[in-house]
């Protein structure tokens, strides 16, 4: 089973990634990167990561040429990667240490304007920023001048101790359950599948799972801002990276410096909570892209609930031979969601679900699951779980789902017996108990925080921009609104969000609360 909805903008960049990842392999190029770093205004001693031993804070990053992952080629150019040293247990920081995978290229400016390194985290959770963040090297060429560009894939994710929780004869097999039971036999199926899969997890990760949670991740990113030699933490987070940000911000309010948070993740919503924001949102982008094709959004509605129905009786056939199942063609629908530029793909796929031929459907619910041509499914979501598992502390049972169907429904013919259905199956009979209902990130005496909501996000929904903005702080969150689609702002399109960003990652300026780009 895999989430209906996920916090990242990797589903938005899919097309990006395959299609404009550089050069690869070895391009005899420059080497600038291979030293450890030359940051002027470095920090100076381990005091400001107290309580660490030396082992950690003084370590030397050795920055190599990036090899090939399990997703792509090796990026080329002037990417250059390594590994940092980080605690398993940040309890005990002398203890047992992991591996970090980093990636970095150095500002493409004059030594003399560079301002520090600018760490990005592109949601999921459970995406990996090595693989993400060279496909977005030209996005960010104006910020490439003064920062070096820095990411990581964070404990638990890809090449930093990556889970993978199934094979993929496991993940294909379990498309088969019906995410949203109608029968006894259905919802038995559906609850062994999540125990199952958690169990899976616990297996393959062994006592990490218990240690990859958003705080986790937020220390790590504090050890790494030091061994970068960096006073400060620029940092640009996406999605769930704004969670993340958001955390780094309350537990290292000193340490926080220029900090973007686009996408943003409402932090006063707990599992409930989060279901019915992404119920709404996404309805409202369905809606939004219904009435773009001239159709009455609530009638169109209502046809993609009624063929939903149809295949949750009867799945789709497709070319493939695979069947087309309801939480397929659901994922399939949700996919081209995060981006306006996909909703075409979406027309034909649903005239094609209509004509009884699944295939296109079924393509952009592989898009969305990182399943490639042969069959071999990426871990993103397998990392997304057993972070947002060990994170999330409420754990609704099936008995309570079921009486919260009705006003899920209401919000969304489409989505919402899935999203409801999934506040119980997600962590079910988890293997180790959640961290927090809601995340902590009041942020008093830090700098100001760039906080980017986009009023079309359907994954991370315009509201929870505000509800950062204001629990970051008086005199700290500032709210930045674009009247825009899709999931995310900076790079979609808007001259004055990227100015906007722009101007307070290279300059400090900093807009007033409230601006609207429309």
């Amino acid at each position: 089973m895999a989430r209906i909805a996920r916090w990242t903008a990797l589903a938005a960049a899919a097309l990006l990634v395959a299609g404009c990842s550089g050069s690869s392999g070895d391009d005899g190029g420059n080497d600038k990167n291979d030293d450890a770093g030359r940051s002027p205004g470095a920090a100076s001693s381990s005091d400001t990561v107290p309580g660490l031993p030396a082992s950690l804070t003084s370590q030397k990053l050795d920055w190599d040429k990036c090899k090939a992952t399990e997703t792509g080629p090796a990026p080329g150019g002037d990417w250059r990667c390594t590994t940092l040293k980080v605690p398993l247990d940040w309890a005990k920081p002398a203890g047992e240490t992991i591996g970090l995978a980093l990636i970095r290229s150095e500002s493409s400016g004059s030594s003399d304007d560079r301002i520090g390194s600018l760490l990005f985290n592109f949601g999921g959770p459970g995406g990996s920023g090595v693989d993400y963040l060279p496909p977005y090297g030209p996005t960010f060429a104006k910020l490439h001048e003064r920062y070096d560009l820095v990411s990581w894939d964070p404990r638990g994710v890809a090449a930093s101790e990556g889970v993978r929780c199934r094979s993929d004869k496991e993940v294909q097999a379990a498309e088969a359950v019906d995410t949203t039971p109608d029968t006894s036999a259905e919802e038995t199926a559906f609850l062994k599948d999540a125990a199952d899969f958690g169990k899976g997890c616990q297996k393959s990760a062994g006592k990490l799972l218990g240690h990859v949670s958003t705080t986790d991740t937020a220390r790590d990113m504090d050890l790494m801002r030091h061994v970068l030699g960096d006073r400060k933490m620029h940092y640009f987070g996406i999605s769930y990276g704004t969670e993340l940000g958001g955390v780094y911000a309350h537990l290292f309010p000193k340490n926080a410096g220029r900090l973007v948070l686009d996408a943003v993740v409402d932090p006063s919503a707990g599992t409930v909570g989060h279901a019915e924001n992404q119920t709404r949102g996404f309805q409202r982008a369905l809606e939004d892209y219904l009435e773009s094709t001239g159709r009455d959004p609530k009638e169109g509605s209502q046809e993609i609930a009624a063929l939903l129905k149809r295949i949750d009786s009867k799945p789709l056939a497709t070319t493939s031979g695979r069947e087309l199942t309801q939480q397929l063609a659901l994922t399939g629908i949700i996919y081209p969601l995060y981006s306006k530029s996909s909703w075409p793909a979406l027309t034909s796929a649903l005239a094609a679900a209509e004509d009884g031929d699944g295939t296109e459907l079924l393509a952009q619910a592989d898009g969305y699951n990182d399943r490639d041509a042969s069959g071999h499914y990426g871990t993103t979501t397998h990392s997304q779980r057993v972070i947002s598992c060990l994170d999330d502390k409420e754990r609704p049972t099936p008995e309570e789902a079921k009486k919260r169907l009705p006003e899920f429904r209401k919000i969304s013919p489409v989505f919402g017996d899935s999203m409801g259905w999934d506040t119980a199956g997600w962590c079910h009979d988890w293997p180790v108990a959640g961290q927090y209902e809601t995340p902590e990130v009041s942020a008093p005496g830090a700098d100001p925080v760039l906080v980017v909501g986009n009023t079309g996000d359907p994954a991370t929904p315009y509201e929870g921009a505000r509800k950062m903005a204001d629990e970051l702080g008086k005199g700290v969150g500032v709210q930045l609104t674009w009247k825009g689609e899709g999931h995310g702002a900076y790079g979609n399109g808007s001259d004055c969000v990227d100015s906007t960003v722009d101007d307070y990652l290279l300059d400090g300026s900093v807009p007033d609360d409230g601006k609207v780009c429309s």
